[in-house]
């Protein structure tokens, strides 16, 4: 590289990432494949449009590019192409949600999402979010005692409020979501159902969590989670008289962006191959398998851990309560001084603020490519214990 400044530093972050212990919820490690078609010559071409339907010439290629993701993703997830479109489009998933409020939400209406301290996303339709700005959040929030979903408590709420669209997902809550309950929710308030399955879809695709295809009209995703792909998002839709397809791809180019990333949609695709493996099924389980075996090892020394465990590949812990007193930011700096990488997170009915809060959210992804198993994660979480009582 001639740059020998922007070289350092990219030799710098490579050294920093093998060094620590990455419990990130929403990092992971690529493959060689997708490092490759992230920095290869597709990022040169301009495609705005779709394969077949672009303003640029040149897209021969790129159309067969983006038309081998479009195929990867419907298969990955077991879609019939003549009911489900999926646009693998989006830069990320924030645009990506909010592409879809975009295409099928009036402005003003209603976003009935889960609230960031009980686990939810900003995109959820948060109030400091543009989501919370153009559109009106209704939120529901975990039981106060059980940290989990209370459905019956959603339904009154969505009786009540009558939102257009309930948001189903999470970035934050550790437990399986029920999604024919929401379905019926939505159903009977005549409410669209997106579910935002950014921390799960690998795990989705692993077959060791429930698939929200079966009830949901819209699911969105980020490709760079538990799905080991690049930094990117897709938008899947049904496929019906209301056309949302059409509207969302239409809000996507022209509303909201410009000419898609081509390098980054090739390496989308070799994302969803290498997903579609048994080598991936294998290791969606061992991702929960770990994460189990994390939460025990944490309760054992004596930490909270929110709703007692975890059915996916993620744990939040309570730093702050059983008289440890330790803010879940002061926990996280004491934590990458010693080369353990977490983020701070609030908690349910957190009593402390946003940017300090009472806990910490951990995970198990990006340590299981590494090829952690569980005694690993009992070691880890041994050493954190060690760590954050001194």
């Amino acid at each position: 590289m001639k740059d020998k400044i922007v070289e350092k530093l990219i030799k710098a972050e490579e050294v920093r990432q093998k060094k620590v212990i990455n419990l990130i919820a929403s990092e992971n490690y690529v493959s060689d494949d997708v490092l490759t078609a992230l920095g290869s010559s597709l990022t040169n071409k301009y495609s705005e449009g779709y394969p077949g339907r672009r303003y640029y010439g040149g897209n021969v290629v790129i159309d067969q590019v983006e038309s081998l993701a479009r195929e990867r993703a419907l298969s990955l997830f077991k879609l019939d192409p003549k009911k489900w479109h999926v646009n693998v489009q989006p830069l990320s998933g924030s645009p990506a949600n909010f592409a879809v409020y975009a295409a099928l939400v009036p402005l003003g209406g209603k976003i009935m999402g889960l609230k960031l301290s009980s686990g939810g996303h900003l995109t959820h339709g948060q109030s400091v979010s543009m989501t919370g700005k153009i559109w009106k959040q209704v939120p529901y929030e975990v039981d106060p005692k059980t940290e989990m979903l209370n459905y019956k408590e959603i339904e009154k709420i969505a009786i009540t409020e009558k939102p257009d669209i309930i948001v189903a997902g999470f970035t934050a809550y550790p437990r399986v979501v029920d999604f024919k309950k929401f379905a019926a929710i939505a159903k009977k308030v005549g409410a669209l159902l997106m579910v935002d399955m950014s921390h799960f879809a690998g795990l989705v695709a692993g077959e060791e969590y429930p698939t929200p295809f079966k009830y949901a009209d819209i699911v969105t995703t980020t490709v760079h989670k538990t799905l080991r792909g690049p930094r990117s998002a897709m938008i899947f839709v049904k496929k019906d008289k209301r056309e949302m397809d059409k509207k969302i791809d239409k809000t996507i180019i022209p509303g909201l962006q410009g000419g898609p990333h081509n390098n980054q949609i090739a390496a989308v695709a070799i994302a969803l191959k290498e997903a579609s493996t048994p080598a991936f099924k294998k290791y969606a389980k061992q991702v929960i398998k770990n994460a189990q075996a994390f939460g025990l090892a944490l309760e054992k020394k004596g930490w909270r851990v929110i709703t007692g465990g975890t059915d996916s590949h993620l744990l939040l812990v309570d730093t702050w309560a059983g008289g440890k007193g330790l803010s879940g930011k002061e926990a996280s700096d004491k934590l990458e001084k010693a080369g353990i990488i977490v983020n701070m997170n609030t908690i349910p009915q957190d009593p402390r603020g946003v940017m300090d809060p009472s806990g910490i959210r951990v995970g198990t992804a990006a340590e299981t490519t590494r090829g952690a198993k569980e005694k690993d994660f009992v070691e880890i979480a041994n050493k954190m214990d060690a760590i954050l009582r001194k």
